[in-house]
């Protein structure tokens, strides 16, 4: 905030000194009138025309990020709680197809949704295993200590930086629309069986994944743990 009071003459600070010695306290709130971030309120202090430069483009940096986030993604990050996941192996689960199909429907709280839409666009075309397995890996950072300690903050890290986060289809740029209502019912299963105590016994603790179509660098210096349909998996070496 912008403190846009003057100092005031010794007279007038002796008559405010005695008219707040009687007043109740009360929390002081300066409000600043201008929401113009170049613009001088206050020009009693000398400025720097490189220092505002860089400052108003790093405020664009931070406003076209922001813009490239939806509101959805936005809200699940600033009102979810830290993860309380159920203990891995209290649910058992099999990875047919059949198996999953028969089972009830789920829904959840936001933690649940951020996991079935990653499932959704990460691995809708996987097997139920290959679901289940990127699940794994999502969950295994929820916990690694070396990632974000939520499930949607595991996925939405980086989120704003175009195919700089750490799940492509959140800064890809594409619609992120629910259009196979089928695929997501299936994989909101698998996610709430995850969050709820299903096993962890596929991926051996992976902690990253990648489609066999690529090879990224790190996969050279990470143990790879699994391979199961059309992704690898890896585990960081400090989880």
């Amino acid at each position: 905030m912008l403190n846009l009071r003057r100092k005031p003459s010794a007279l007038v600070a002796l008559l405010l000194g005695l008219t707040t010695a009687f007043a109740p306290a009360t929390a002081e709130t300066v409000m600043s009138t201008s929401t113009v971030p170049t613009e001088v309120i206050d020009a009693t202090q000398p400025t720097d025309p490189q220092l505002d430069r860089r400052l108003d483009a790093l405020l664009g940096q931070e406003r076209k990020a922001f813009q490239a986030v939806s509101g959805k993604r936005i809200k699940r990050l600033a009102t979810t709680p830290r993860s309380s996941l159920g203990t891995p192996g209290s649910i058992k689960v099999s990875y047919g197809r059949g198996w999953i199909d028969s089972q009830p429907s789920r829904k959840g709280g936001a933690e649940w949704a951020c996991l079935a839409e990653a499932l959704y666009f990460e691995a809708r075309g996987e097997t139920v295993k290959g679901q289940f397995a990127v699940a794994e890996v999502i969950l295994n950072r929820v916990n690694s200590g070396l990632y974000p300690s939520t499930v949607c903050g595991v996925i939405h890290q980086g989120t704003g930086r175009k195919y700089q986060c750490q799940f492509t289809y959140t800064c890809d740029g594409y619609s992120d629309a629910i259009r196979e209502p089928a695929a997501y019912e299936r994989v909101g299963k698998i996610a709430w069986l995850m969050l709820n105590g299903a096993p962890r016994q596929l991926t051996a603790g992976a902690t990253h994944y990648h489609t066999n179509a690529v090879r990224p660098s790190w996969a050279r210096k990470f143990p790879r743990t699994a391979r199961i349909g059309v992704h690898s998996f890896y585990r960081h070496p400090s989880s």
